[in-house]
């Protein structure tokens, strides 16, 4: 009787007693709040710096772009669109996009040297490490020591001109730098130079991404390496060569490191930059400069709408 009693007792005293919680239950939520700001919280570094030298900097741009401001002086006084009318009636300022043609040109000459060896490198070649190694290289070389380096490649009786004497071709040696007929040819000539490896790693890489049963099948078939090309690799990366021009001609049109550090502008190789530049810290004109740069910026975004317009990006099933 008295058993029966404690054990009715023991099962009230267990129904009334509160459960303990298991172990870590009481920390999933947190747990989980943790996994979803955790990305979030990776994102706040980056962002920060793009905001504060990006975004930032692009506003105040436009702020600037509507003043009379010398950049020294305190107040800046408001002009509303006198900047962008004295651009517009000043055709010496729109005059030297023209120089920017040469570095189309040579865009152009660029790509297709960088999807050639890209091409090449892709299959099996002996050596192509190294010729991997040495196309990219360029490209990692700071523009300042490119522009000296290429100093004294073009200087009369520089490397050029003494390769160009060994080979008996002593007679077309000329001012490269100095004469205005040649100056640009130069100049955009050592802009494919430093520039064709990353293309040449944009286009590589696109190629690999290619899945092999496509070539063997084109063997199969009898495809050499011509139609394997033309069926398989040009359509495969037809994506990243729409964004290779792009950039290309986006960087032609806001050219500066290449011709200021080499000729400073001179014997008509200034580029729209290279007289931004000028405006801003030769002539103190700091309105009239990012009006200009906020010009330069919408011929950019225009030229790139009109080319995604003409040639937009096609989704491709190589699978």
């Amino acid at each position: 009787m008295a058993t029966g009693t404690n054990l009715a007792s023991d099962s009230r005293r267990r129904r009334s007693s509160p459960r303990k919680a298991a172990p870590g239950r009481s920390a999933r939520p947190s747990r989980g709040l943790a996994r979803t700001l955790t990305p979030y919280l990776f994102l706040v570094a980056p962002l920060t710096f793009l905001i504060v030298f990006t975004y930032i900097p692009v506003v105040n741009m436009f702020g600037y772009s509507v003043t009379s401001w010398d950049g020294l002086s305190p107040s800046r006084e408001f002009v509303g669109f006198d900047n962008y009318v004295e651009i517009a009636t000043r055709p010496e300022l729109f005059g030297v996009l023209k120089v920017s043609l040469y570095y189309i040109g040579a865009s152009v000459v660029q790509i297709v040297l960088a999807l050639y060896f890209a091409t090449i490198l892709s299959f099996n070649t002996r050596f192509r490490n190294l010729f991997k190694g040495v196309l990219f290289f360029p490209y990692l070389i700071n523009g300042v020591a490119i522009g000296m380096i290429f100093l004294f490649f073009f200087q009369p009786g520089g490397t050029l001109d003494s390769a160009m004497s060994a080979v008996g071709l002593g007679g077309a040696t000329q001012q490269w730098l100095g004469d205005p007929e040649v100056v640009n040819y130069s100049l955009a000539g050592t802009s494919i130079w430093r520039y064709l490896g990353l293309n040449f790693v944009l286009f590589l890489g696109a190629i690999q991404s290619i899945p092999a049963h496509l070539y063997e099948a084109a063997e199969i078939d009898g495809a050499n390496r011509w139609d394997q090309f033309l069926h398989i690799i040009l359509p495969g990366i037809r994506p990243i060569v729409g964004l290779s021009f792009i950039l290309a001609i986006s960087g032609s049109l806001s050219v500066f490191e290449i011709p200021f550090i080499m000729t400073g502008g001179a014997n008509g190789s200034e580029t729209f930059v290279i007289q931004t530049v000028s405006m801003a810290f030769k002539y103190y004109k700091l309105g009239l400069a990012s009006a200009m740069a906020v010009v330069l910026l919408l011929i950019i975004l225009l030229v790139t709408w009109l080319q995604r317009r003409i040639a937009p990006d096609e989704k491709v099933d190589l699978s």
